[in-house]
């Protein structure tokens, strides 16, 4: 499966777009991966800003792991995780990425970040 790349804008008519982009190139069900795309592009529309310009890719690696990644320009935006109080209507995307992914991390350069997860083999 040749990879999927999305250049876009973080706007929130973008987040079912995307998903939509990324099931159709799936061709199978994968609602782990789809809740993480929703998940890493609301994050940026929330900590960097909507309008931002965002690049998602969809790798499947050899071994039938699917790799997600999400850049934006922002080098100075940092995740982190936090146990949201039980009223908090937010606070909880990465802890929803951490249950699902085998592993996730972000990559900061000069140019900007790119927040990244494995979900194990699916579809």
């Amino acid at each position: 499966m040749n990879p999927l790349l999305l250049d876009l804008l973080a706007v929130p008519k973008a987040v079912p777009e995307a998903r939509r982009a990324v099931q159709e190139h799936m061709a199978a069900p994968c609602p782990e991966l789809l809740l993480c795309v929703s998940e890493l592009l609301t994050n940026v529309i929330a900590h960097v800003g909507e309008g931002t310009p965002v690049t998602i890719r969809v790798i499947r690696a050899p071994d039938g792991r699917t790799r997600l990644e999400v850049t934006d320009p922002d080098p100075h935006a940092w995740l982190i995780t936090r146990e949201p109080d039980t009223d908090d209507q937010t606070g909880r995307g990465l802890l929803l990425l951490d249950a699902l992914a085998q592993r996730w991390g972000v990559w900061l350069t000069p140019a900007g970040k790119t927040v990244w997860c494995e979900l194990p083999e699916g579809p």
